[in-house]
């Protein structure tokens, strides 16, 4: 509109031009001496915290989380809408849940049929109370890797996990044992871990495991994701927040993003069930309440910051990845159409650009 009042003003003026447009000629003066107001200068200040907000938290926050972030790191005062109106300017957005599914769960017919505990009722009343299990598939450039993991239900914290190349009993008994390792088992009431009725957590080795250590075996019904919907959903984040729009070259690379995701999902990330607070907060608060020590950190990790050392970014051209690629690097070699779609990148790879695209 200023382009057009410039254009016209030596014919009909300017406030005649403003008046039939409906436009303000103070604001036209204004914005014609180049002086920028006390509002684009803070949009400015704000639109700078909220790249460095949402480039620290995985490119994975929307608008309200992205806020919320904002309010606790200071940001008094702030509203939402304001939030939503710059990163709607700026082009900044969350995460998109998107993708196929994959079998994972494959039942025994031949084990015994155990009872469900939880029955869909996903709550505790403190750690240590009910956790539960599951496993998915991770695609790299090396190929396929599963990742098994423990969600403790009270506060959703991480608390066990394991990567491997195969889908196998030891990778669920490995998580299974980080995760008794690090919390241990309740001591006055019984601790249960819910799970499908894959065939890995059927196993004798994994029921052996379980009633060494005390645990209750609980499992849900056969293909029915409402059974063991909490950890469903985690493996809806992890991949939404972390595996997804990314170029993964290896398995290693893999781990480290693994390592990186879950100590920032324990110790950072804003949990909308807990009262938009991260999951070590969310213990620390209930011990204190408790007039009891809180549990020992380690099963969180330490906060590395995680988003750091991200060398590619999420990629926003979802209908063409390649091209999504060589606009983050501009040395990354197109990849054959088999690869179209390999899924991400955290740190970088050992090896040039050219070598990892083979």
């Amino acid at each position: 509109m200023s382009a057009f009042i410039e254009e016209r003003r030596s014919d009909f003026g300017v406030e005649l031009i403003c008046r039939t447009l409906g436009a303000s000629a103070s604001a036209y003066y204004e914005r014609a001496s180049g002086r920028r107001s006390a509002r684009q200068i803070e949009d400015e200040r704000l639109l700078a915290e909220i790249r460095t907000t949402h480039a620290k938290n995985y490119s994975a926050y929307g608008y309200r989380r992205t806020w919320k972030a904002l309010v606790r790191a200071g940001e008094q005062g702030l509203a939402r809408c304001t939030v939503q109106r710059l990163m709607r300017k700026a082009g900044i957005q969350g995460a998109k849940r998107r993708g196929k599914p994959w079998r994972t769960t494959t039942p025994d017919p031949e084990a015994a049929r155990r009872p469900d505990l939880v029955e869909r009722d996903f709550t505790a009343p403190a750690p240590n109370r009910l956790w539960v299990a599951d496993l998915t598939y991770l695609r790299s450039w090396d190929g396929l890797s599963f990742l098994a993991f423990v969600v403790d239900v009270f506060s959703r914290m991480v608390v066990g996990w394991q990567l491997a190349s195969e889908m196998r009993t030891d990778l669920v008994l490995d998580a299974l044992r980080m995760a008794i390792g690090t919390r241990g088992p309740g001591a006055e009431v019984e601790l249960v871990h819910h799970s499908d009725r894959g065939s890995q957590y059927t196993s004798t080795d994994f029921t052996q495991e379980l009633t060494d250590h005390g645990v209750l075996a609980s499992v849900g019904s056969v293909g029915d994701a409402y059974d063991n919907a909490m950890a469903e959903s985690f493996v809806d984040s992890f991949k939404t927040e972390l595996i997804a729009d990314r170029v993964w070259s290896t398995r290693a690379q893999l781990e480290f993003g693994t390592v990186e995701y879950i100590s920032w999902f324990n110790n950072d990330r804003l949990h909308e069930s807990l009262g938009d607070i991260p999951p070590v907060e969310f213990e620390a608060l209930h011990a204190a309440a408790a007039g009891t020590d809180p549990h020992d950190e380690s099963s969180a990790g330490p906060s590395p910051g995680p988003a750091d050392d991200l060398s590619a970014p999420r990629l926003l051209v979802a209908s063409n990845p390649e091209a999504s690629m060589a606009a983050a690097d501009p040395q990354i070699v197109a990849a054959p159409p088999r690869f179209a779609r390999p899924t991400g990148s955290l740190r970088e790879a050992a090896t040039s650009p050219q070598e990892r695209i083979r």
